[in-house]
């Protein structure tokens, strides 16, 4: 694992010199970012620097648009997965609306204090300073006096769309887990503590571990789906419900509900985490609870089967 070093009051940005950055947020932490990543590795072993991911110590979009903001992971998961892929460090910088207003020019000088790095990888499209304004022409014009080669690459899929951030959450609210993952490079996840539920799966025959996953940390569009579960460091096949329970909509709250194959224990206050592989079907109301033992029946038998 790499080390993580927060750019505080403290920090020295002689840190910086003959370094190779892959500057970005990092959502998802998913193939297109692996990419860059991996462009920062490739030439920090040509120049003999470090290779460091440069990011924010949560999404600037929690600062300017958090009603609307549906995050792939934590800035914990971001950072601790970010620290996993190989890179020599992870350096983290404190978002703050003072930092955003900066001017590019001033954007740059903050961030790396008159000690430039060797090579600086971008997405294509890459912004930053007020109103999103500095483009990859200006880090060009910046490199080019300070000693920087700047590099913007193009992160695409094998189809040639882009690999965003966007583009992944727009697939989970669409249930479309499989293309999701595979533009992650693996199983999106949820992680959760466990907290007491309705009470009608215990009832029904199915106890089911209530995830509490607040709003901005579930993307996925409410369905249910054939997943892992891992708790304590034990993996569970598991069927899971995300989104409201139709059938008990009247008392129901949006919420994230995992059925554990072959689970037997107290989780309550446990936190767990979900990793999702397939979309099984939509939440419905079910006409009789005859019908509704059914068809989790049903779930949990393909869950079994072909998990």
């Amino acid at each position: 694992m790499a080390e993580i070093v927060k750019a505080d009051d403290a920090f020295d940005h002689g840190f910086f010199e003959g370094t190779s950055c892959a500057f970005g947020v990092f959502d998802g932490v998913h193939r297109g970012h692996r990419f860059l990543l991996d462009r920062a590795r490739d030439s920090a072993a040509r120049s003999g620097g470090r290779s460091v991911a440069l990011t924010f110590d949560i999404d600037p979009d929690e600062v300017f648009h958090p009603m609307r903001l549906k995050k792939l992971m934590t800035n914990e998961e971001r950072l601790s997965m970010l620290a996993s892929t190989g890179v020599d460090a992870v350096c983290v910088l404190p978002f703050t609306r003072e930092f955003a207003a900066s001017s590019p020019a001033e954007f740059l000088a903050q961030t790396f204090d008159g000690t430039p790095p060797a090579y600086l990888h971008v997405g294509f499209d890459f912004k930053f300073g007020a109103r999103a304004c500095g483009t990859v022409d200006d880090l060009d014009a910046w490199g080019l006096a300070g000693g920087t080669k700047v590099r913007a690459h193009g992160l695409k899929s094998d189809d040639g769309a882009p690999i965003t951030a966007t583009r992944i959450r727009l697939l989970l609210a669409a249930g479309d887990i499989e293309e999701a993952n595979r533009l992650l490079g693996r199983p999106y996840f949820m992680t959760g503590i466990v907290e007491p539920g309705r009470g009608e799966g215990a009832d029904l025959g199915f106890r089911t571990a209530n995830l509490e996953v607040p709003d901005q940390l579930r993307p996925l569009g409410d369905g249910v789906y054939a997943a892992w579960a891992e708790v304590g460091g034990a993996r569970y096949k598991a069927a899971v419900n995300v989104g409201v329970a139709a059938t008990f909509a009247d008392r129901a709250t949006a919420t994230c509900e995992a059925y554990l194959l072959d689970f037997s224990g107290d989780l309550y206050g446990k936190p767990v985490k979900v990793e999702f592989l397939h979309w099984l079907r939509p939440m419905r109301a079910f006409d009789d609870v005859d019908e509704l033992i059914a068809t989790v029946k049903g779930n949990i038998a393909w869950v079994r089967e072909n998990l």
